[in-house]
């Protein structure tokens, strides 16, 4: 596994990039879990920071706070804080990844590792309950659940009894997806969660909220 770096401290170098190759990194997960949200799997530069979505230039932190899922904007680009560690799960968020080695590009991985991965998944959504899970990426969705057209938004299926949803990818690669498209998305899950108050002007939004699972 890849050293953590000190938050605020220097970022990661080429050599360090390349030495987090392969490395894995630690679910971000807390009690009162609402939100799951489920990357395709570590950037270089998270597992050298053992910080999720840390790459500068990942849209996932800013749209996260454009939803209003977050108090103020993360910037864990030379790692994360405890305390910002301790106020993302206290919020009812948590982060993983689908795949748990890092790569340079999500198109290195194997799609056989999105399979297991989504065993692990499975196990992790049953233990910790969460009411929604977050796929962000489309693809990897596809790829994992074995469902080639599968579309953005909420699926018909669950998760281990949990909600589950498929987001845009946050990556800068995805020129498909704006920052506000991102965070919008981002919101209505977050809603579905819990996590947000209801939107009653959206019929996807509006009466979708679970209480605590036991």
């Amino acid at each position: 596994m890849a050293p953590a770096r000190t938050p605020g401290g220097t970022r990661p170098s080429r050599a360090d990039l390349e030495a987090a190759r392969g490395a894995t990194l630690p679910d971000l997960l807390g009690p009162g879990l609402r939100l799951l949200i489920c990357g395709i799997n570590p950037s270089l530069w998270a597992a050298a920071t053992q910080a999720h979505f840390a790459r500068p230039g990942n849209r996932f932190w800013p749209a996260l706070h454009d939803a209003g899922l977050t108090g103020h904007l993360v910037d864990c680009s030379a790692g994360m804080s405890d305390a910002d560690r301790e106020h993302v799960v206290g919020r009812g968020l948590g982060i993983t990844n689908l795949v748990r080695r890092a790569t340079a590009r999500a198109d290195e991985l194997d799609p056989a590792e999105f399979v297991t991965g989504l065993e692990r998944l499975a196990g992790l959504v049953a233990e910790r309950r969460p009411a929604v899970v977050a796929v962000a990426g489309v693809t990897a969705y596809r790829h994992a659940f074995a469902e080639p057209r599968a579309a953005l938004g909420r699926q018909e299926r669950e998760l281990a009894g949990a909600q589950l949803w498929v987001l845009p990818s946050p990556s800068g690669l995805n020129a498909h997806a704006s920052r506000a498209g991102l965070a919008a998305a981002f919101a209505e899950a977050g809603r579905a969660a819990g996590v947000l108050p209801p939107d009653p002007g959206s019929p996807l939004g509006a009466g979708r909220a679970r209480p605590p699972r036991p």
